[in-house]
């Protein structure tokens, strides 16, 4: 590959949804510009590819700055200068320009109208192309060197150095290399100055070994409230009955902002459900009554209510000891109590974790008091760049990740096209 040495070269490290953002937000806003992308698999835009089940969950429909922070366990507070600069309306803006629709689903998920992420894929692979940005895949940065001139070296590895040789200069950079859990790989960033807030997984779904609902997998409750016992943890949401244990928003959404302590727990814990969290025990136990005397003739185990699944509410009276011809008149009152508790307390006991779809999402990265978070640029190395989940930020389930990352990657990009950059 040939470079124009009179020409300023932008790299940028990592070609998932950040790296190219940035790629193109650079490239766009001065051509004179040569931005290579460095890619260390061979794989192009893994993650979008996969998210939302192959449907590419972009972003989420947020009004504004201040909503669409309320969905960052960490980066919220820094963040919301960046959104003001570029949001969910400039992203929907920046799809719609090149030809792709997004639509907004009930729950605010915002997909697009092909509900293919291989639309988001080709757009961006095509706007890189467009803008004129140099990709390279197989190639490793094993190096970086800060040079006095402001510049870096970067010494290279991999099938796609030899594009290059052994060394790449570069007049700036930028490190969209997304989230890792194992710390020593951030060592390379600690090694530029950084500082790194220990890497833990985000957005996870429990293990549940020996779950009272295991037969019951594929079975899901639109609104249930998930507490850790013992914790001040807990979120509501859509819940989904898996064979391996739980999983869906509610657990999804507990996981990522109890990242950290989950963790110091060893994923280990009980999840106590309440299935109706519109009631609490002070409104159930007389609605309970209530129900037994106006309909004492009706068996329990076959009259699901509360709108529950009929699986779910055979399960839990089995759990409370009413047998399944059982009239609600007959019930005796510890087996009333327990139905009572089971409906508002399940308890599970949670033996680990296990990666949702493929995805995953770290909680941890490059400290962001080290970065300036109106340009991305590192306050410890001028001309270096971060964007995406290479940062310590994370959202929660529903589009946010995939926000910060191209708020990151757009205002790192422009920021870098500055035109005062000379070639090195």
């Amino acid at each position: 590959m040939n470079i124009d040495a009179s020409r300023p070269l932008v790299a940028v490290l990592g070609g998932g949804a950040a790296g190219f953002f940035g790629a193109i937000a650079c490239a766009e806003a001065n051509p004179n510009l040569q931005v290579i992308l460095l890619e260390k698999t061979g794989k192009l835009l893994s993650k979008v590819r996969i998210s939302g089940g192959g449907r590419c969950n972009v972003t989420h429909s947020c009004e504004s700055a201040a909503q669409l922070v309320a969905h960052y366990p960490r980066g919220s507070k820094q963040l919301k200068s960046a959104f003001q600069q570029f949001g969910v309306a400039e992203t929907i803006t920046w799809f719609a320009q090149r030809g792709v629709a997004l639509k907004t689903e009930a729950d605010g998920r915002m997909f697009p109208t092909t509900d293919s992420s291989e639309t988001i894929a080709q757009a961006l692979e095509d706007a890189a192309r467009k803008a004129g940005v140099r990709i390279v895949t197989n190639i490793s940065v094993d190096e970086i060197q800060p040079l006095p001139t402001g510049s870096f070296s970067l010494n290279l590895s991999g099938s796609g150095a030899a594009k290059f040789g052994d060394t790449l200069l570069a007049s700036r950079l930028l490190i969209a290399t997304g989230g890792n859990p194992k710390s020593t790989n951030y060592d390379w960033l600690r090694a530029l100055g950084h500082t790194i807030a220990e890497p833990v997984p985000s957005l996870f779904t429990f293990n549940v070994p020996n779950s009272p609902l295991s037969e019951l997998m594929g079975v899901s409750v639109p609104h249930a409230r998930v507490v850790l016992a013992g914790e001040k943890l807990q979120y509501e949401g859509p819940l989904l009955v898996t064979h391996w244990g739980v999983s869906g928003p509610a657990v999804l959404k507990l996981s990522a902002w109890g990242a950290r302590r989950l963790s110091e727990l060893g994923y280990v814990g009980t999840a106590l459900v309440n299935w109706i969290p519109t009631f609490t025990e002070e409104t159930l136990r007389p609605w309970l009554q209530q129900f037994r005397q106006e309909n004492g003739k009706k068996t329990v185990a076959a009259n699901p209510q509360f709108g529950l699944p009929q699986r779910l509410w055979r399960n839990l009276t089995e759990q409370a000891g009413i047998g399944p011809e059982l009239r609600w008149s007959d019930v005796p009152a510890k087996a009333q109590n327990r139905l009572l508790e089971l409906l508002l307390r399940s308890p599970l006991a949670v033996r680990g974790k296990t990666t949702y779809k493929e995805e995953f999402v770290t909680c941890g990265g490059v400290s962001l008091a080290e970065i300036d978070l109106k340009t991305m640029q590192s306050r410890r190395v001028p001309g270096l760049y971060f964007a995406g989940e290479v940062l310590d930020i994370d959202g929660i389930t529903g589009g946010f990740n995939f926000q910060a990352a191209w708020t990151t990657g757009f205002l790192a990009g422009r920021a870098m096209a500055e035109p005062q950059l000379v070639a090195v």
